[in-house]
């Protein structure tokens, strides 16, 4: 078989019709909607792994002292005078990736994770 044969044979193939438009009617509705899970799951993941990341960097901060200027410091009162309690809250936030173009704005939000650690400072003295 020569190159034109061989490039009719494709085309003829090409042009037979063994399916329907009902099928690829409902093809394009399913990509979407799997696209839509794969977009929930990213930002549980995400989300999960910021939270840890966040309570890591609270925790850690919170022993070395070491604190950023993002950092809040609430100092709780207690009714025991040797007990002086100070809380660390971190913050992170982290942007989601854009597999739907336009579902962020169709659904009126932002696509950001944002996240707060939480720890108890420790005394230094």
């Amino acid at each position: 078989m020569n190159a034109r044969a061989i490039h009719q044979n494709f085309l003829n193939k090409l042009r037979q019709e063994h399916g329907n438009v009902e099928s690829s009617l409902v093809l394009i509705p399913l990509i979407f909607l799997f696209l839509i899970g794969v977009v929930l799951i990213v930002a549980t993941n995400l989300r999960n792994s910021d939270f840890s990341l966040a309570q890591s960097d609270a925790s850690s901060r919170a022993i070395s002292g070491v604190l950023t200027s993002s950092d809040q410091i609430i100092e709780l009162n207690s009714p025991d005078s040797f007990t002086h309690m100070k809380l660390l809250i971190t913050r992170r936030q982290h942007s989601l990736p854009q597999l739907v173009p336009g579902l962020v704005a169709l659904l009126g939000g932002n696509a950001v994770v944002d996240v707060n650690g939480v720890a108890v400072m420790e005394n230094l003295n």
